[in-house]
């Protein structure tokens, strides 16, 4: 659905369950000039797919959080400063992962960042002190992320500052949602569905980042990368194995679901009942990042030839491995 240029939804009469909007709904009038969405993204799109000439293994992945392009109308609302504001984003991570392109495989990431939009959440997992109106009856404002300030359209980043010095019109969230959010989640489910069409199984890997100071258990171990299956509901077992062997092969160390399960995207599109499956993989910014100033260490290179041997290496097994099914006998 595409936005009247200077319009806001001020009447959910209209609303339907997935964000749409009935004929005669009321548009409210007095805040164009503090909602155009649709304006953030004329020189940049919201996202980007880098694909392969073809397609030769059935991995996707994803990186929705490294999106790096604060769009003006977005920094003024704000009452931080861009470098602090860019204490939520996984810096990187699309550069860190390019390699899965040369191995066959296509990669979709976000320009937009997380504290901007974060497509790991439900559509309207928004929290109701942000805005100025009553959300719809649909929105989902009693998860745990949006207790934390990590809703859809995020409350606070870093070690918890609040991102916007007033309440929000509603009609900025719905913006978002429709400009952005809606658009990358189509991308993706294309990019996943047309996988499993080519290849019988799919693998979403998605990919992210988390601060240094991460530490799992009482032993306070620092691991330097996590992977994420729900507990195993959004991927075959075999697969999460290998994953962590490859990495631990590495010499890195790799813990297995704690503190991050995986979020609102392992979870939606895991489905290895179906075929699909999705893995999350959390990489500790230490390794490759200064994160006072956002820049990359002398480790990036490093990190980045090496993720670039795991990607060869799990896009490699054959769908019959990812499945957990034995292989035919020669």
């Amino acid at each position: 659905m595409n936005w009247p240029g200077g319009c806001s939804i001020g009447n959910w009469t209209g609303a339907r369950r997935d964000g749409t909007f009935a004929a005669g709904t009321v548009i409210a009038k007095g805040v164009a000039q503090q909602m155009n969405p649709a304006g953030d993204f004329k020189s940049t799109p919201p996202f980007f797919v880098r694909s392969p000439a073809r397609q030769r293994v059935p991995f996707v992945f994803n990186s929705p959080h490294s999106g790096s392009f604060y769009p003006a109308r977005f920094l003024a609302m704000a009452r931080l400063d861009r470098h602090a504001i860019r204490r939520s984003e996984d810096c990187f991570v699309d550069e860190l992962f390019a390699g899965a392109v040369a191995q066959g495989a296509p990669l979709l990431a976000a320009n937009f960042p997380r504290a901007y939009l974060d497509v790991n959440r439900e559509p309207f997992e928004l929290d109701p002190r942000m805005f100025a109106e009553p959300l719809p009856p649909h929105a989902n404002t009693r998860s745990a992320r949006v207790a934390g300030g990590l809703g859809t359209i995020p409350r606070l980043v870093g070690e918890g500052q609040e991102i916007y010095a007033r309440k929000l019109p509603l009609a900025e969230a719905v913006g978002r949602i429709d400009v952005a959010y809606r658009p990358y989640h189509a991308e993706l489910r294309r990019l996943v569905d047309r996988t499993r069409a080519r290849f019988g199984a799919a693998v979403l890997v998605d990919c992210h980042s988390m601060p240094a100071s991460v530490r799992v258990g009482e032993t306070g171990l620092r691991p330097d990368f996590i992977i994420g299956d729900r507990f195993g509901a959004s991927c075959s077992p075999a697969l999460t194995d290998q994953a962590i062997g490859i990495l631990a092969s590495m010499g890195y160390t790799v813990a297995h679901n704690k503190p991050y399960a995986g979020g609102y995207i392992t979870e939606h599109y895991g489905r290895p009942v179906l075929g699909v499956h999705a893995l999350q993989i959390e990489i500790n910014r230490g390794l490759y990042l200064d994160e006072a100033n956002f820049s990359r260490r002398l480790g990036f290179d490093t990190l980045a030839r090496d993720l670039a041997r795991f990607v060869a290496e799990i896009t490699a097994l054959p769908v019959g491995h990812i499945e957990g099914r034995p292989l035919a006998a020669e």
